[in-house]
């Protein structure tokens, strides 16, 4: 049984990170955790807070909230077709990343799904501050859900890499789950610099991969570009990608290609889900 944790605000986007949560896991068995947090706020000056009273919050905020979670769950029933599929709901007041580490713990959730609008403008960011948060503050693997992505059989999966981190067993684990459960091909995609040539320790993680991979559908590709989230791009349009797996460890390689680019530079962000995972 999986434990797999959705924030939601009710927007259009999260709806469609829990569409694409059932789909993805339409035929395992799941306890499906509906989160909503009316996150915590207050004005303050030099002597004065206005907070909320605790009575406030419970007969007005978070009485709300489970109103339109109770909404949720109805339309999420009307939709779902794996009769294993359980739906539980939370109503939190709290500061976003407190409330879900405080799930993640209590639920022993192994994973959180979580729906991200991306950016309206050029220079806006492409992944939202919530979800940005989630990747890099919370040990828990993270599947993100782009506006405008639909479920695709994960069939071919690009796992960008520099070949600078080990990999315990543990995540690479995670990525044979996940091609076991759709028969997917992994795509281990490293972004060179022209004339670039791999160090001795580079090349040891390369065929350490090889050889965890070997019961593996999977191959290697090297794509040369000076940046890497174009290299990426040039990659994802030359193939049939569905999914891309990051790890979060290897941040400088995650934060370029995640939070750096901009809607006119990186188009796969839009349509194609990311999973990462921690450590």
């Amino acid at each position: 049984m999986k434990t797999i944790l959705i924030p939601t605000d009710f927007s259009k986007n999260s709806w469609n990170a829990i569409k694409y949560a059932l789909n993805f896991f339409k035929n395992i068995d799941c306890d499906f955790y509906i989160l909503h947090v009316t996150v915590i706020s207050y004005y303050a000056d030099a002597e004065v807070s206005l907070v909320p009273s605790d009575e406030v919050i419970e007969k007005t905020i978070l009485d709300q909230a489970k109103t339109e979670l109770q909404k949720l769950v109805k339309r999420i029933k009307n939709i779902t077709q794996n009769p294993n599929h359980n739906f539980y709901t939370i109503s939190d007041y709290n500061f976003f990343i407190e409330s879900v580490k405080e799930q993640i713990e209590e639920k022993n959730i192994d994973l959180i799904v979580m729906g991200t609008k991306g950016a309206s403008g050029i220079k806006e960011v492409i992944v939202g501050s919530n979800t940005g948060d989630l990747i890099t503050k919370v040990k828990c693997p993270v599947l993100i859900i782009p506006e405008n992505a639909s479920f695709i059989t994960p069939t071919e999966i690009a796992f960008p890499t520099d070949y600078n981190i080990f990999y315990p067993p543990k995540i690479l684990n995670d990525i044979t789950d996940i091609c076991k459960m759709y028969n997917s091909t992994i795509r281990i995609l490293h972004i060179a610099r022209k004339d670039e040539t791999l160090t001795d320790f580079q090349l040891q993680n390369k065929e350490f991969l090889n050889i965890y991979f070997m019961d593996e559908k999977h191959s290697f590709h090297r794509v040369t570009s000076k940046k890497v989230e174009n290299g990426i791009q040039c990659f994802i349009e030359s193939r049939n990608v569905n999914m891309i797996i990051m790890v979060a460890k290897n941040l400088n390689l995650f934060q370029r290609i995640l939070f750096k680019p901009t809607v006119e530079e990186i188009s796969y962000h839009t349509d194609i889900p990311f999973l990462v995972l921690h450590e």
